[in-house]
């Protein structure tokens, strides 16, 4: 996890929840003074959450991530997000953590912006091994969360200088 990683997802959070939550309450409540305690607290809570989803501990992110998912997200029927969402800092981290919570495959679309590539690029990686195929149709959100997981290499092409 970098620095830049942490806050820009803990900012993320710390909006999110303040524009679906907080504001709500705020014009529930009729005034900021009731609910300026709160948004104080977000502020705390949401660097924890955004260690807690960068982290070491899967289990504590992948329940985090579900918790977050729950409360702002709120809805009867399963967690399904459009596409641009996982290109953001708190779909990013979800992704790499817990895949796609409720779902074994995604369209080949869905597939491309949880890696942050195009589809083509999906199907290029499914070609050559890199991703699985659901055999039901489009790519297990496994094999995703597995790729976002591989150490990246430094290098695209490795020069042997001999």
């Amino acid at each position: 996890m970098s620095t830049s990683e942490h806050v820009a997802l803990a900012r993320e959070l710390f909006t999110l929840i303040e524009r679906r939550i907080v504001d709500p309450l705020e014009i529930l409540f009729g005034s900021d003074e009731q609910v300026g305690p709160v948004r104080e607290r977000l502020r705390i809570e949401a660097e924890v959450w955004a260690a807690q989803l960068l982290g070491r501990d899967d289990r504590l992110a992948v329940r985090t991530a579900a918790r977050l998912i729950a409360a702002v997200f709120p809805g009867d029927g399963p967690f399904d997000p459009p596409d641009e969402w996982w290109r953001t800092a708190f779909g990013r981290a979800v992704a790499r953590r817990a895949g796609h919570p409720g779902k074994d495959a995604v369209s080949f679309a869905t597939a491309g912006a949880m890696l942050g590539i195009t589809r083509q690029g999906v199907h290029d990686l499914v070609k050559r091994a890199k991703l699985d195929r659901h055999p039901d149709g489009g790519v297990t959100t496994e094999s995703i969360r597995e790729r976002l997981n591989q150490p990246q290499e430094r290098y695209a092409a490795r020069h042997d200088h001999r």
